[in-house]
């Protein structure tokens, strides 16, 4: 295991500048506050005692193993570190310890299973001996919606309140990686504190605190942590901040170092900027097809440019956005804005026009003068079993409530899986449930085709003869016009 060297800190502020630094040599004015500035002939010795090699590796403990903290363990294992998983769910534990994936996630079930061949991740749901047996600690449990959009932060205060119980328990240094997403000044304000206060510790000296955002898209994660689109570490010194960077030695592109806050609210912005475009996009495409325009020969010229416009990803017209991150971190900015009495007038649009877009795909439907209609994938996103805040649910309720005979299948929910927390709802939707593909097609006059697979392009090239297609995801540039299919904003 990986020992620190004890060492002493001056007694300075905590506040951190708020610009950002990217791939720079720490310097020191990022991290003077007055209660942590490391002097400069001290930090020398801290250097040389976390001074790790390319070749060399960490003891890292991961708290919550749902989708970012499963696919950490899996590739923090790759990359030769040793990793134990912590969660209350005794079946993700069980699975982790099994080389087994809890979710479905391309490329994940291969990389746990080798772990667990080389003994190199081991699961608990006991925090204490994570602790004890690791010198890092990645968070990543959930950070829900409340009612009025706030962040939701009792989860991750629970599991901050007994990794600081451990803590008061170990004479060696520990570092901290917070990445659930929370909302500036959360690391500093609150989750210190309660490390502070319940391990009678001191921030800084025996241990310390990072803020590193993730940035994994589900479907596709663990492509995007080999090849991140950026690396970011907020910290709250610069011990911190050089050990967090070591666990990406070997991981491409260079670390972009900055403040807690700046680590903090960026992930916002990104997830506030990518469901503007899906919802851009969107609304581009309604008014494209109300005047007979080809929205996607319209997009992919306005995507040509690549120095203004930025990048083409969330921006070609589809169905409403969902999942676990995009809708919540709306809903959060637009509540801090309002509690800092702050106009986002098109940000706090977002999440009322992504519901506009479910009415328009149920509008659509209610032309076709059909009573029984098929949803063709309800996870919120292809290759993903993920049911957080899925649109494809949302439009089944609201089919339900109109009067529908409505039926799903989707490959990848499980039988008795739960669809929604209320339970009379959660009835209605299982018994909505086809068992295969068939059976969906043979039963309905209309088929909703939500997610954008091999099975579901061959269905609409079988089924254009003689069912209604509702086609919310673009399945090709060159489908059929014919008076079966209809786009949702083509």
């Amino acid at each position: 295991m990986f020992k620190f060297a004890p060492y002493s800190f001056k007694s300075i502020p905590f506040d951190v500048p708020s610009q950002s630094v990217q791939s720079f040599s720490l310097e020191p004015s990022l991290f003077e506050h007055d209660r942590y500035q490391v002097y400069e002939d001290q930090f020398e010795q801290v250097s040389e005692s976390i001074n790790l090699a390319k070749n060399e590796t960490l003891n890292l403990s991961i708290i919550g193993l749902g989708y970012v903290g499963a696919v950490s363990c899996a590739c923090f294992t790759s990359l030769g570190h040793t990793v134990i998983g912590v969660d209350q769910d005794i079946s993700k534990v069980n699975a982790i310890r099994a080389g087994k994936s809890p979710i479905v996630e391309k490329d994940l079930g291969l990389l746990l299973s080798k772990a667990h061949q080389l003994q190199q991740l081991d699961a608990t749901n006991d925090i204490n001996e994570a602790i004890m047996s690791s010198d890092v600690t990645l968070i990543s449990v959930g950070t829900p919606s409340n009612k009025d959009g706030s962040c939701n932060l009792d989860f991750l205060k629970s599991a901050t309140q007994q990794m600081a119980a451990a803590l008061s328990q170990k004479n060696q240094y520990h570092l901290f990686v917070f990445r659930s997403t929370v909302p500036p000044t959360t690391t500093k304000d609150i989750m210190i504190p309660i490390l502070e206060s319940y391990s009678n510790k001191k921030c800084g000296i025996d241990f310390g605190v990072c803020f590193n955002p993730e940035f994994l898209r589900e479907s596709t994660a663990v492509d995007d942590f080999y090849h991140p689109p950026k690396t970011v570490i907020g910290a709250i010194d610069k011990k911190s901040a050089e050990l967090a960077a070591k666990l990406y030695n070997n991981v491409e592109g260079d670390v972009i170092h900055t403040s807690l806050e700046a680590a903090e609210f960026v992930k916002y912005i990104d997830n506030t900027w990518h469901a503007l475009k899906v919802s851009f996009g969107n609304e581009v495409g309604r008014i494209c097809k109300a005047m007979a325009v080809d929205s996607h020969e319209v997009m992919n010229i306005f995507l040509q440019d690549h120095k203004l416009n930025i990048s083409p990803n969330y921006l070609k017209p589809g169905f409403a956005f969902g999942g676990s991150c995009l809708p919540k971190d709306t809903r959060s900015i637009v509540y801090m804005a309002e509690q800092l009495n702050v106009a986002l007038p098109i940000i706090g649009k977002i999440n009322k026009s992504n519901q506009c877009h479910i009415t328009h795909t149920v509008e659509m439907i209610n032309q076709l003068a059909v009573s029984k209609v098929g949803i063709v994938g309800i996870t919120f996103k292809s290759e993903t079993d993920d049911l957080r805040e899925s649109p494809s649910i949302e439009l089944l309720k609201r089919l339900l409530k109109q009067g529908y005979q409505v039926q799903f299948y989707d490959p990848y929910i499980q039988e008795g899986q739960c669809l929604d927390v209320d339970d009379d709802i959660n009835r209605k939707l299982l018994k909505a449930k086809c068992n295969s593909i068939d059976e969906l097609v043979d039963n309905n006059h209309a088929l909703v085709i939500t997610h954008k697979e091999e099975y579901t392009k061959n269905l609409v090239k079988e089924t254009l003869a003689n069912k209604h297609i509702i086609d919310v995801v673009h399945l090709s540039e060159n489908e059929s016009r014919s008076e079966y299919y209809h786009g949702l904003c083509w």
